[in-house]
C-alpha cells in the first residue's frame, strides 16, 4: 500500500492540531489577562468556563464559510500557524521546486508537457464522473465517462480529441461537491507540501487522492508511483510560473484570497449561479458573522 494517503492525513491532522493548539494558547492568554484584570484568584470553575468558552469559539471557527472579503479573524483564525506553514512551503518552493520547474519548462517541449498534463487530467475523469453523480447530474457524468473512454481509446489520454465533439472537461473534487450541497468550507488552512486549502477541502483532498487511478495503475511499483507524483508536482508548478510576477506585497494573503475567491466561483458555477454577481461575500455585514455561529 502506498504511503501518500498517510502523508495527506498527517498534513491535515498536523495543520488542524497545531492550529487548534495555537488558537487555544491565544485564547488562554486572553482569558488569563482578563481574569487578572478582574480578580487575583483563580478557581476550577473559572478554568472550566474558560475551556468551555474556548470550545465554543473554536466550534464557531470550524463552521465558518470562508470567503475572500471576510475579515482575517473570520476566514483565517489560524493565521499564525498558517503563515509558518507558508514560510516552510515557500522555502521548499524557492530552493527546490521552482528551480526544477524552470528547467523543466525550458528543456521539455511544450507539446510534451501538454500531453503529460492531458494524460494526468484524463486519469481524473472517472472521479469527476463520480462527483457529478453525487451532485445528481447523471447526464453530465455519462458525458464525462464518454470523454474518458474516447480519449483513452484514441490517444491513450495524451490528447483531447473529445473536445472536438463537445465532450468538455469539468474538473471536480469532493471538496467542491460538499460545497455544492452547502457544506461550509471551515477556516482557511495552509497545508504542508499541498498549499492553500480549507478544512472542507483538506478532508476532500484525502478522498480525492485515494480515488486517483494512479493509486491502482502503479500499486505494484512504488518507484513509478512516486516518480509520477514528483513529475506531476513539477509539471503543475511549471504551469504557474507566469503567475509569480503577479503576486505583490503580502504573498500569503494574496494566495489565500485568490484561493478562496476561485473556490467560491467554482462552486457557484456548479450550482448554476455563475451568471449572477458573485461578490464572494454576503450582502449584509452581519451574515458572515452569522455563518460562523
Amino acid at each position: 500500500m502506498h504511503h501518500k494517503s498517510y502523508k495527506l492525513w498527517a498534513s491535515l491532522l498536523i495543520s488542524i492540531t497545531a492550529s487548534s493548539t495555537l488558537y487555544a494558547q491565544t485564547n488562554a492568554e486572553q482569558s488569563q489577562s482578563l481574569t487578572k484584570d478582574n480578580s487575583s484568584t483563580y478557581s476550577s470553575e473559572s478554568d472550566f468556563f474558560g475551556f468551555k468558552n474556548h470550545l465554543h469559539h473554536f466550534s464557531k471557527d470550524l463552521r465558518v464559510d470562508a470567503n475572500a472579503n471576510q475579515p482575517d479573524s473570520i476566514k483565517d483564525p489560524f493565521q499564525g500557524f498558517n503563515r509558518k506553514v507558508y514560510v516552510f512551503n515557500d522555502f521548499l518552493d524557492t530552493h527546490f521546486l521552482r528551480p526544477i520547474a524552470v528547467q523543466y519548462s525550458l528543456k521539455v517541449p511544450e507539446t510534451v508537457r501538454g500531453s503529460y498534463s492531458q494524460f494526468r487530467s484524463n486519469l481524473n475523469e472517472p472521479w469527476n464522473a463520480v462527483n457529478q453523480t453525487i451532485q445528481w447530474k447523471p447526464m453530465v457524468a455519462l458525458k464525462t465517462l464518454g470523454r474518458f473512454a474516447f480519449n483513452s481509446l484514441t490517444t491513450l489520454g495524451l490528447a483531447d480529441p473529445a473536445r472536438r465533439i463537445n465532450l468538455n472537461n469539468n474538473e471536480e473534487s469532493l471538496g467542491t461537491t460538499l460545497g455544492y450541497y452547502g457544506v461550509p468550507s471551515g477556516p482557511y488552512l495552509m497545508l504542508p507540501f499541498f498549499g492553500p486549502s480549507t478544512l472542507r477541502d483538506g478532508v476532500g483532498l484525502i478522498a480525492d487522492s485515494q480515488a486517483k487511478l494512479q493509486q491502482y495503475l502503479f500499486k505494484d511499483s512504488d518507484q513509478l508511483f512516486w516518480s509520477d507524483a514528483a513529475l506531476g508536482a513539477i509539471n503543475t508548478r511549471s504551469s504557474l510560473l507566469d503567475l509569480d510576477s503577479t503576486l505583490q506585497g503580502d504573498k500569503y494573503a494574496a494566495i489565500r484570497d485568490l484561493y478562496l475567491q476561485r473556490k467560491k466561483f467554482v462552486i457557484a458555477e456548479k450550482q448554476g449561479k455563475a451568471d449572477q454577481d458573485v461578490s464572494f461575500v454576503s450582502d449584509d455585514s452581519d451574515s458572515s458573522t452569522n455563518s460562523a455561529q
